[in-house]
Order: structure tokens, then C-alpha cells, then sequence
């Protein structure tokens, strides 16, 4: 046999992967499960979106290798949806770079900026793709504790204390998850502050902000940011296309080029017509995200009630696509979510998946239809 590279020694694979190769296997014997564990969305895209993708397929080119860069009018389209938005001047030629999602993202950046023995702050609990990719670039994993005291925000007390000589790259999601603490621009400045005082890049990544949130920010809107950070987002949660894979990163031009030199041995541009779905997306009035929070607010109202029959407690001033619950002291995360998928067929996730601060939590998804949600609660 071929040994496998000492790199992959550094990394599992991933939690949703093995869990849900149980879950399937739950069900192939028989088993009612209802998956509330992942926030893939089960809604329907925009029917604006799939008229132009069906459209877009006897355009001359589509079929095509498509630009590195993404087609113009899909760069224009992120440009515009961030001024319109977020109040955030990008300039579509070299300040906008689409991506195949932004967990390619995430692997782009940390091959553009960092070398082996670079430490990375990450948040803890986070997602955890950015530990994984970490590692497997040869970087170090620095861990940076956020807690229910401090509403999931950073503690800058405790970062300046800790030794930041190595740290080349902070990552950061607000608004959070897997906690859906909002995240504030006073935050993003101290940000912004932080990295240009220790010279570390700060990346947000913000893949929900027009998920059950009043007031959308961007870590771009504070002056001078584009010096020091870049920012992710996705059509993914906000659209309801998260298969697509359709991402973007903004920044200014000279760590987008960076992340272009990497990008472009690794992907040979994104498909046409899926860039004119996105485009239509972008251009969406926001009675696209009322319509869509009315539903998700439903469903968040019984996700609550279904918190309540397991005895947790949360927070119901949090955002987007999940809703973090701390179960009863004395118990442990894996042991509750193991009792409840075993004994009444519910998969919900361990908080301890997004790091050792999730120890004590627990994570529902609002990927779940009303019906299901209702019968999960019976369940209980």
C-alpha cells in the first residue's frame, strides 16, 4: 500500500461525513429518522434564478471553460449587491473574485498567505473547516475562546494577552455559527484595529446575513478595512442554493491576486449558467428575504418548543439557520444528541463538533419543513 501524505495524519474526516453514513445506515434498516443536524437548505432557489440557468443553456459559450474571474456581469452583480446591501464600494474588476463556494474559499486564502509553522486564530467553537485547513496547509491551529458571557464576540482582553509574534491570519463569522450571535460593526472595528496593529489578516466570513437578521453588516463597511481584511459570502443560505457552489471573496486587489494565483491552477471557472443564475439572484427585491424569514421564522418557533421538551435553554435575540440551545448541567453533548437519535430517531448535532467551548450545547437546524418539526416534537 501507498502510505497516504503525513499531512492527512493532521486532520479527520469530517464530523457530517461519518455521522451521516450512520444516520443513512439508520435508515436503511428501517429507521424513521428526521435529520435536524445540517443547515442544507430544503427550500426551493428563487424561480427567477432557475429560468436563467434553463435559459442561459443555448447561449453561445455556455458550455465553455469559463473565466478564472467569473463573467463581468456576475462581478458587477456582487459589486452592486454589496452597495446596495452593506453600503460597501468593491470594485468588480479586481476587488471581487466569485468562487465555487466559499469553503473553496477557505482553502484559497490559506494557500495564498500562509507558510508552514504560521499560526492561525480561530474561534472557538467555529467552523470546523478552518482548523482542518489549516492543518493540512502545514499551518498551527491557535484556538480563541468565545463564551455566552461575552456573546459570542471576541474577547480582545485575552487575544492581546497571548503571543501573537506567529499569527498570520484570523478567522472570524459573524453573523456566528454555529452560536447566530450577530456580531456588531464596533466589533469589526476593534478587528480591523487588532490586525493592522499585529499585521494579521482578518477574514470574515458571512454566509448569514439575511438569515432571521434585522441589520446586515459587513466587516468592509469600517474604514480602512481593506487593508487588513477580506471578507466570504455565499449564495448558499441566502438563496437557497447551496449545491450550486457559489461563493466570492472581497478584498482589496492585492490579496485578491493572491488568492487568484491559487484559485486558477485549481479550478477551470465556474459554470455559465449557473454564473446567470447567480447574477439573477444578486438583483432579487428584499421581499426575496421577508418571504424567506417568515417561513424560517415559523420554523424557528417550534425548533424553540422543541428545545423546551429537551429541557435546554437559548438565546432568542440569535441569527440565521440554526438555533444553539446549552442543554441541562451535568450532561454531555454527544451522550444527549446519541440518546435522542438512538431513542426517538432525531438527529441533532453535538456542539462539541464546533470545538471544545461547545461542550454543554447543542445545534438544531431550520432546514426542516413545519410537518417534520411537529413530528419531532411528538417524538419527544
Amino acid at each position: 500500500m501507498i502510505k497516504a501524505a503525513k499531512r492527512l495524519a493532521t486532520v479527520e474526516e469530517y464530523y457530517f461525513s461519518k455521522k451521516l453514513r450512520e444516520v443513512r445506515g439508520l435508515m436503511a434498516a428501517g429507521k424513521p429518522i428526521i435529520n435536524m443536524g445540517i443547515g442544507s437548505p430544503d427550500l426551493a432557489p428563487p424561480a427567477q434564478v432557475l429560468t436563467a440557468i434553463q435559459g442561459s443553456l443555448l447561449d453561445v459559450g455556455a458550455h465553455k471553460y469559463q473565466s478564472y474571474q467569473g463573467l463581468p456581469a456576475l462581478r458587477n452583480a456582487i459589486s452592486n449587491f454589496y452597495k446596495e446591501k452593506f453600503q460597501v464600494v468593491a470594485n468588480p474588476v479586481n476587488e471581487v473574485l466569485p468562487l465555487m463556494g466559499s469553503k473553496e474559499g477557505i482553502m484559497h486564502i490559506s494557500m495564498a498567505f500562509l507558510n508552514e509553522g504560521d499560526q492561525v486564530l480561530i474561534p472557538n467553537p467555529g467552523y470546523p473547516t478552518y482548523t482542518s485547513v489549516t492543518k493540512l496547509v502545514g499551518a498551527v491551529p491557535l484556538f480563541y475562546n468565545l463564551s455566552a458571557e461575552h456573546n459570542w464576540l471576541p474577547n480582545f482582553e485575552e487575544l492581546e494577552g497571548q503571543d501573537l509574534a506567529a499569527v498570520k491570519i484570523m478567522w472570524v463569522n459573524y453573523p456566528n455559527m454555529p452560536t447566530g450571535a450577530s456580531g456588531t460593526l464596533e466589533m469589526f472595528e476593534k478587528l480591523v484595529a487588532f490586525g493592522k496593529k499585529h499585521q494579521i489578516l482578518i477574514i470574515n466570513d458571512n454566509p448569514y446575513s439575511f438569515v432571521l437578521n434585522d441589520n446586515p453588516i459587513s466587516i468592509l463597511q469600517v474604514a480602512g478595512a481593506k487593508d487588513i481584511a477580506l471578507e466570504l459570502n455565499s449564495l448558499s443560505k441566502t438563496f437557497n442554493m447551496a449545491g450550486w457552489r457559489v461563493g466570492m471573496v472581497l478584498g482589496n486587489e492585492d490579496y485578491i491576486n493572491e488568492i487568484l494565483k491559487v484559485k486558477s491552477n485549481m479550478d477551470s471557472g465556474m459554470f455559465y449558467g449557473i454564473q446567470k443564475g447567480a447574477i439573477q439572484a444578486l438583483e432579487l427585491s428584499d421581499d426575496w428575504f421577508v418571504a424567506q424569514n417568515k417561513i424560517y421564522q415559523e420554523r424557528r418557533n417550534l425548533i424553540w418548543q422543541l428545545a423546551d421538551k429537551l429541557g435546554t435553554t437559548y438565546d432568542k435575540r440569535t441569527t440565521g439557520l440554526f438555533v444553539w440551545a446549552k442543554i441541562p448541567e451535568g450532561k454531555k453533548s454527544e451522550e444527549v444528541t446519541d440518546a435522542i437519535l438512538y431513542e426517538n430517531d432525531v438527529f441533532i448535532t453535538p456542539g462539541t463538533v464546533f470545538g471544545s467551548q461547545g461542550e454543554g450545547y447543542v445545534r438544531f437546524s431550520l432546514c426542516v419543513p413545519v410537518a417534520v418539526i411537529k413530528e419531532a416534537i411528538s417524538r419527544i
